[in-house]
């Protein structure tokens, strides 16, 4: 059993890598045929007809997919999480080849959505060919599922270890839910005081090893920031979603097909016309941001925070088949690095924007996708520095705690015992 367990492992691993790399480039490769050219680059030159033609007719065929497949439809992480807990994710092969071909288009034509979830679906549907096929025993499915989706995170991103801790989160889900953000605060806590008095083991030759008490301190002000931006993003999602759902869903069932079309379709090339760094996954927005590839004027980042909210929400009622990982990421990416530049501004700090870009994004999306030892995985593989590990520690854990209390982060939306008391008080 062990031995088939391993086979299992390293025949996922290299199978999930293939297929992934096949994904990419379909994706990327229907972008520059949408577009093309690079979007980024060519969207301001095309006709503007052609810019909503796109979406409209790109997000149309999903849909139709869809309707007769639901197979087809999403399993985001936190989908896939649940689906690995309850032992329940099972598609075939064809499945996952319309579920790929419906992804890339999605992603292509400029809906904000992630890949990361389309990744794991593929490796857990893998894994769980290859678990049949070795005939393992019914309680190792649950491993095999794991080791599947950690295959298809690791393999997307080109992050192994965040692939690792995404598998362990689910595997441990009950430990980690629980207990994890205890862990988290005292740990980082703890070494934030130890390593202004002691001398660490440090490598070299490596960099970021050396804590600036300049950004813990200016973290307990982002905390209360980000508080607030998760709960601007929660609650207007919820509002969109009520009004889009109560006035064309409930009076134009007959129709449904095409309204996701043309409603959503217009509103993304609307967004792609202002500025496309608005949408799409949200990759490049992210990689500007925490490599510091370009200046972005205030108003320009609270725009593109409010179109990325819209953006993602308009999507996800699309049905535009992908995850909100990294789309998450990027509107974090967006308010760290706002926070940094208004820092400057108003309260001489001079700390760096782009170190509130990469905690930002790790903790908007580790708080809202509740993985907080992924968002600290993340963020050190990302920068490799404590600067922005040990905030994002921090961060991540409070302010789940302060969305907690007003938010069900498992369904992300109001706590229903918190609007009949709202109601009791307007009488």
């Amino acid at each position: 059993m062990i031995t088939n367990l391993l086979l299992l492992s390293l025949l996922t691993g290299v199978t999930t890598g293939i297929f992934i790399v096949f994904y990419a480039l379909l994706t990327k490769g229907l972008s520059f045929l949408l577009f093309w050219g690079d979007p980024m680059q060519t969207i301001p030159t095309l006709p503007v007809w052609y810019i909503y033609l796109v979406p409209i007719l790109s997000i149309y065929p999903v849909n139709l997919l869809i309707s007769r497949n639901d197979a087809v439809k999403e399993y985001g992480v936190r989908e896939i999480a649940d689906a690995i807990e309850e032992n329940r994710l099972f598609f075939g092969f064809k499945e996952l080849l319309i579920k790929t071909f419906a992804s890339s288009l999605s992603l292509a034509s400029g809906f904000a959505v992630g890949n990361e979830g389309p990744s794991a679906a593929i490796g857990a549907m893998i894994a769980s060919k290859l678990h049949a096929l070795f005939k393992l025993p019914g309680h190792l499915i649950r491993i095999a599922l794991s080791v599947g989706a950690s295959s298809g995170i690791a393999a997307i991103f080109v992050s192994p270890v965040t692939g690792i801790m995404f598998a362990i989160e689910n595997i441990a889900y009950e430990f980690v839910k629980n207990y994890a953000g205890y862990l988290i605060a005292s740990s980082v806590l703890a070494f934030s005081v130890s390593a202004y008095f002691l001398e660490s083991l440090v490598f070299g030759y490596s960099t970021g090893k050396r804590l600036d008490y300049h950004y813990l301190y200016a973290t307990l002000l982002f905390i209360p920031v980000m508080t607030l931006f998760v709960y601007f993003y929660l609650g207007l999602k919820d509002k969109i979603l009520l009004f889009l759902r109560s006035k064309l869903d409930n009076h134009l069932q007959e129709y449904k097909n095409i309204i996701l079309a043309i409603v959503p379709g217009s509103i993304i090339a609307t967004i792609l016309l202002f500025n496309p760094y608005a949408a799409f996954s949200g990759h490049e927005v992210v990689k500007i941001l925490i490599n510091d590839s370009f200046h972005l004027p205030l108003w320009m980042i609270f725009t593109i925070i409010i179109l990325r909210i819209l953006a993602t929400t308009i999507s996800l009622y699309a049905n535009a088949v992908g995850g909100i990982f990294i789309a998450l990421m990027s509107i974090g990416a967006l308010i760290g690095y706002g926070f940094g530049e208004a820092s400057n501004m108003m309260l001489h700090w001079h700390v760096e924007s782009y170190y509130f870009a990469a905690i930002g994004a790790a903790v908007f999306m580790g708080v809202i996708m509740r993985l907080p030892l992924t968002a600290i995985v993340l963020a050190l593989e990302t920068t490799y520095d404590y600067n922005v590990i040990v905030p994002t520690g921090l961060g991540v854990v409070i302010v789940t705690y302060l969305a907690t209390l007003h938010f069900d982060l498992k369904k992300l939306t109001l706590k229903k015992s918190i609007i009949p008391q709202q109601k009791k008080e307007s009488l």
